[in-house]
């Protein structure tokens, strides 16, 4: 498969896995202002900080590495051993399962039973849903190298609408339930969505007329359970060896991207209720972070994995291929600046008013409108560091990736205690403000090894992270005229004033997007001719 067939694939990934973000981030966003109404944020922040971190901590130690070793292989390999590896990841969830649900059961502060009741039986739901949901990785992995894009949406749209509905339904009816009501739905989910992925392939594999099975590295759903024969070994060292590097990596990534719901839950730095006010918080501000930058993060790390051969350079590549790549990186990278740079300066002038909406004085009071503000700060530099890792973990060889663990270990280390020490001067802005430093750390490391990996060759993709003064201007304009509204408009001068408010934004982020089409013309290109490549792909397949 070619590069630019490649780049379509990722293309169609990427435009319908934002679609899916969408999807997801709205059903939250809406449920979680309906739960506000009628449970405490003493149970809000249980789930959404410690309960959800038990989950994630399981779920990404368990199969984060084997995700990225085994998505970074070339067409020809043997899929057996493939698979076998990834079945690996069960053992391995249900040894941290059991590691974690103890920790948090036995060493952790537990709630008082009056304000959330239930507890014990949460951890317990919470670990298993993990595992449930480790039983799907085979499929999920062979989904994405073949680029089922469709499966992929339906699978988890359909198991997110069901978790919604549950606990909507849950909380409406017997809301005394405390944390059984978000275990029930947490169990549902993870069972809905492997279940999606085994009925497909059941299906496919059992039709010989379908043209997708026979593209397939497998002809029954037997040849993806484990496999053991004699005349080869039970998995691919190499592919084991990457996995065990990908994953004293993952170790160190997720302690950087969890850091603050770590210090939150082992140092009691905030009580249940205030964690419950920044986790809410939180997700507002990284809502259209996660909306776009996943999504391309996700689909573009399989297009550079697949076309690029790691540990080699930009002059050992296959020159066609590195013509695509490089346009693809430098276009992938003006597009997160100025998505970031746009979400920051308009986030400073509506932060205040978007927290009334959503969750009344309680989020707009206080620290609210400060915490949002400085993530408007941290989504910029989000938004870089999601397009230059996912090129430098494509391109970087084994002992390049073992090499970086020590930068992630010295990352970690510096994120937790910067994290303690900022939340004790400045509060919850303290994790936002830790948050940014490591981020613009992690950006530098992969900004030096993209320098070094083009040095030789003709191309330069860093060229994507310049603007032209006149762009740097409307930024500049819009930021001080949004400014001056909110200090005229907003937020106290009741609806009249809020929607001129609205309205001078609206005109400001015009003005901007409209020096972006006449200055950007090489960006709007490239997006235009993905769109097609990814229409275009979806007629066809």
């Amino acid at each position: 498969m070619g590069s630019r067939e490649v780049l379509g694939q990722a293309a169609r990934l990427a435009s319908s896995g934002l679609l899916l973000q969408v999807l997801f981030r709205l059903i939250t966003f809406v449920l979680n202002a309906f739960i506000l109404r009628f449970l405490s944020k003493e149970i809000v922040g249980i789930v959404n900080v410690r309960l959800t971190l038990l989950y994630s901590t399981t779920i990404f130690l368990a199969r984060e590495a084997f995700r990225r070793a085994c998505l970074s292989g070339g067409a020809q390999r043997d899929w057996s051993q493939t698979f076998n590896l990834l079945w690996l990841t069960v053992p391995l969830g249900m040894f941290w399962a059991l590691l974690l649900g103890w920790v948090w059961l036995q060493l952790l502060e537990v709630p008082d039973p009056q304000a959330v009741p239930h507890y014990g039986s949460g951890v317990v739901a919470f670990c298993l849903s993990a595992v449930v949901e480790l039983l799907g990785e085979p499929f999920w992995v062979l989904a994405q190298a073949q680029m089922f894009v469709k499966l992929k949406v339906i699978a988890e749209s359909l198991s997110v609408i069901l978790k919604s509905v549950l606990t909507a339904f849950l909380v409406l009816w017997v809301p005394h339930w405390g944390l059984y009501i978000f275990s029930l739905a947490q169990l549902l989910y993870t069972a809905v969505l492997v279940l999606c992925y085994v009925i497909y392939f059941t299906k496919l594999l059992g039709s010989s007329e379908s043209t997708k099975q026979q593209t397939l590295p497998v002809s029954r759903m037997t040849d993806l359970l484990p496999n053991i024969t004699r005349n080869r070994a039970f998995v691919n060292w190499k592919e084991a060896k990457l996995t065990w590097s990908f994953f004293k990596q993952s170790l160190l990534k997720q302690i950087l991207t969890e850091g603050e719901r770590y210090v939150m839950t082992f140092l009691n730095v905030l009580n249940f209720g205030d964690q419950g006010v920044y986790d809410i918080v939180n997700n507002l501000g990284s809502l259209v972070a996660r909306l776009i930058f996943q999504p391309i993060e996700e689909s573009f790390y399989i297009f550079f994995a697949k076309v690029l051969e790691r540990g080699k350079d930009a002059t050992l590549q296959k020159q066609e291929d590195m013509v695509v790549v490089a346009a693809v990186l430098e276009s992938l990278l003006k597009l997160a600046l100025l998505t970031g740079l746009t979400i920051t300066t308009f986030g400073f002038a509506y932060s205040q008013l978007a927290l009334d909406i959503y969750g009344g004085v309680m989020l707009s009071s206080g620290s609210g409108p400060v915490l949002l503000r400085s993530y408007c700060l941290y989504v910029l530099l989000l938004a870089i560091n999601g397009v230059t890792e996912c090129f430098t973990f494509a391109a970087m060889s084994k002992e390049e990736v073992d090499r970086y663990n020590f930068t992630m270990l010295a990352l970690s280390s510096s994120f937790l205690a910067l994290s303690y020490l900022l939340t004790q001067w400045c509060g919850s802005v303290g994790f936002i403000l830790a948050n940014c430093f490591n981020m613009g750390i992690r950006i530098t490391q992969s900004l030096c090894f993209i320098h070094r990996y083009y040095r030789k060759s003709p191309y330069r993709p860093l060229v994507g992270l310049r603007l032209s003064l006149a762009l740097l201007g409307a930024f500049a304009l819009s930021g001080g005229i949004t400014a001056i509204s909110e200090a005229w408009l907003c937020c106290d001068q009741g609806w009249p004033a809020r929607l001129a408010h609205v309205a001078v934004g609206a005109l400001c982020l015009g003005m901007t997007v409209g020096t972006v089409l006449l200055t950007e013309t090489k960006l709007i290109h490239f997006v235009r001719t993905q769109l097609g490549v990814s229409r275009l792909a979806d007629k066809t397949s």
